[in-house]
């Protein structure tokens, strides 16, 4: 009976076309944990409605936390993920209750990434526990990405089949947050790959400034750029690199600070530098004429819209605030939906896995 009552449920849930889920994700740029109450609707194309959405900002000690955690064995990494999860399922429990949230086909959680070494067959997300379905009340869909690597695949970018179902009006979507990252349909299939580290980098700069961030690209705007270190950031090994390629902290922390710690500048040009060259590396990624949708954080960075704009022959397009600020945890429930009808949520042509795949651990509360 147990069994025929659990395949009745995955059978209803495969026929439905309707969902109400909440898309929740935690980047590399280490802004918050985003959460957004989303309703979808298939169609050709599906079409989709952000209800209701915030960023629930870390604190100190959760930021400093999350930064640390990279260090860990896995014995302690193993206690960390336990007590991210119960954090994170707070989170999503404030949010839920604030809002008065009594039905939900899912959760649809990207957990916060601590390791990304496709290469070397490991990417690790923590807050991806049963646990979490236990204390929101509700079921989650999560663990996006260990599928992929298992199948011979970076295991990112996963956002470009949501860029494919929804927003194919646009030859390019750009995503600017810790990463960037671009889709677009290629000759044989859709093409994503990440480009180069952004807000990782600029936020890391800012920050021994006493900022958080650089506000509008307003302090790279004051600095001065430097040839000598705009040479050698567009020198890297990765920019010459063919897709599917990803980047994860390992990179930035090994090779782009203590290339641009080497030259011993004042962080203002410092900051402008590496405005100019994420300006660049992203003008090589969507040069061709075109509409290029960018959302992410980057994308309320004025100065560094000015120097895209300056340097591609495609028209940026920066959409309602909304859709900038949370297009991420909008494709994880777009992709939590096709996890639960069972459908491919993971391209093969994208991550260069050894087949298309349904991706995603789905626990019951």
């Amino acid at each position: 009976m147990q069994f025929y009552q659990s395949w009745l449920v995955n059978f209803v849930i495969m026929k439905k076309k309707r969902f109400s889920v909440l898309g929740v994700m935690s980047g590399t740029s280490l802004d918050g944990v985003d959460i957004a109450l989303l309703h979808f609707e298939e169609g050709d194309p599906w079409t989709y409605t952000i209800l209701k959405a915030e960023t629930i900002g870390y604190s100190s000690y959760w930021k400093q936390q999350l930064q640390d955690a990279f260090y860990l064995d896995q014995d302690a990494l193993q206690v960390f993920d336990i007590a991210y999860t119960e954090y994170l399922a707070g989170v999503l429990s404030a949010f839920i209750g604030k809002y008065a949230i009594t039905e939900l086909d899912a959760i649809c959680s990207h957990g916060h990434t601590i390791w990304h070494r496709p290469q070397d067959g490991v990417t690790v997300q923590i807050g991806n526990r049963p646990e979490l379905a236990t204390l929101a009340g509700f079921p989650v869909v999560c663990d996006f990405r260990g599928q992929d690597v298992e199948l011979g695949g970076q295991g990112a970018p996963l956002v470009p089949i949501g860029d494919r179902m929804l927003f194919s009006d646009y030859r390019y979507c750009l995503n600017l947050g810790g990463f960037a990252n671009v889709s677009l349909e290629g000759a044989h299939g859709r093409l994503a790959y990440d480009i180069c580290a952004v807000n990782t980098v600029l936020n890391h700069y800012a920050s021994k400034l006493g900022f958080a961030y650089d506000a509008e690209g307003e302090i790279a705007r004051s600095g001065k750029p430097h040839s000598g270190l705009l040479a050698a950031l567009n020198d890297l090994d990765f920019y010459s690199e063919k897709p599917p390629k990803s980047l994860g902290v390992e990179w930035v922390g090994a090779q782009v600070l203590p290339l641009i710690d080497g030259f011993g500048l004042n962080e203002k040009d410092v900051l402008a530098t590496y405005t100019l060259h994420v300006a660049e590396q992203l003008a090589l990624a969507v040069g061709d004429t075109g509409n290029v949708l960018v959302t992410g954080g980057g994308a309320m960075n004025a100065y560094l819209m000015e120097l895209l704009q300056e340097r591609s022959s495609s028209t940026v397009v920066i959409p309602e605030q909304h859709l900038v600020d949370y297009k991420e945890a909008l494709i994880f429930g777009l992709l939590g939906v096709l996890r639960l009808r069972e459908e491919v949520n993971c391209l093969s042509s994208v991550t260069g896995a050894r087949r298309d795949h349904c991706s995603g651990r789905v626990f019951e509360p």
